[in-house]
């Protein structure tokens, strides 16, 4: 997390974006993966079929559609049925499919709430999902004050100095708590930081009983954070909502009423997504 002044406009090209980012002629395209994309999209719409069948109907030699098939079969994006001599589409195609609906579903629909969030509370609101021991900040909504908290999407923050993170981890599953402990040593950043696992794990009783956490400067000196959980349709934590700002409009007193702020927050989100408390 830094601090951020408010943002200046630019009229620069946005980065990651070639010059050509507008031409969409042929020469811009790889036309083994645009035929590998034609053949996993056609077997998506009439299931099982053969390979004779397959290129008949992409008008394409069977040699390549078989190289196609493998390369996807090796990415578990396609699935062969010895028995019935078919290709299928695989559970790789699932799992993609299945990730882009859940990204869409949560970005999509916190935006709202976390946009009124932060006009409630006058604070930066994010939107943060665990991944592998760690908070991924995927979402976030800037306050109009000067001097901000700034966790810009695809920020990674270990679990343990963060708010999001203490309310995941207070919601999770015994077993699920103890491996990302394992895995993760408890780092110190400010003379706050929890980094004795006896003291973390009593902090995670504390969120738990009021439904909300704290980050007081654990991760960086100056700033607060108040964060609550987000579950899904099996009360499972799925993410975390969170404002932060300055300690100076962040203190002690305020955390009570940011907290109910954010608690409201994440459980219109809940409703949103179908899920129900843990």
């Amino acid at each position: 997390m830094v601090m951020k002044k408010p943002a200046v406009k630019s009229d620069r090209r946005a980065r990651g974006r070639p010059r050509d980012w507008d031409d969409k002629t042929p020469q811009n395209t790889i036309k083994s993966l645009d035929r590998a994309i034609d053949v996993l999209e056609h077997l998506g719409k009439v299931g099982g079929h053969t390979l004779s069948a397959l290129a008949s109907e992409l008008e394409q030699s069977p040699a390549t559609v078989y190289r196609v098939l493998v390369t996807l079969e090796n990415r578990g994006l396609v699935e062969f049925d010895s028995d019935g001599q078919t290709w299928q589409i695989g559970a790789g195609a699932f799992l993609i499919g299945a990730r882009f609906l859940r990204r869409t579903a949560l970005v999509d629909r916190a935006r709202p709430i976390l946009r009124g969030l932060m006009e409630n509370t006058g604070e930066t609101a994010n939107l943060g999902v665990e991944t592998d021991g760690r908070v991924l900040f995927v979402s976030q909504v800037e306050t109009h004050a000067s001097i901000r908290a700034f966790f810009p999407p695809g920020t990674l923050s270990p679990m343990h100095a963060s708010g999001i993170g203490k309310a995941l981890l207070a919601n999770m599953p015994e077993d699920r708590l103890g491996k990302v402990l394992s895995a993760h040593p408890l780092e110190r950043f400010t003379a706050s930081t929890l980094t004795a696992r006896d003291d973390l794990i009593a902090d995670l009783a504390k969120i738990r009983e009021r439904g909300f956490s704290i980050d007081a400067e654990e991760r960086n000196e100056g700033m607060c954070c108040v964060a609550a959980c987000v579950f899904d349709l099996h009360g499972d934590p799925v993410a975390g909502l969170s404002v932060s700002g300055p300690t100076s409009r962040i203190t002690p007193h305020d955390t009570v009423r940011l907290g109910a702020e954010v608690c409201a927050a994440a459980q219109t989100l809940t409703a949103a997504l179908g899920g129900s408390p843990h």
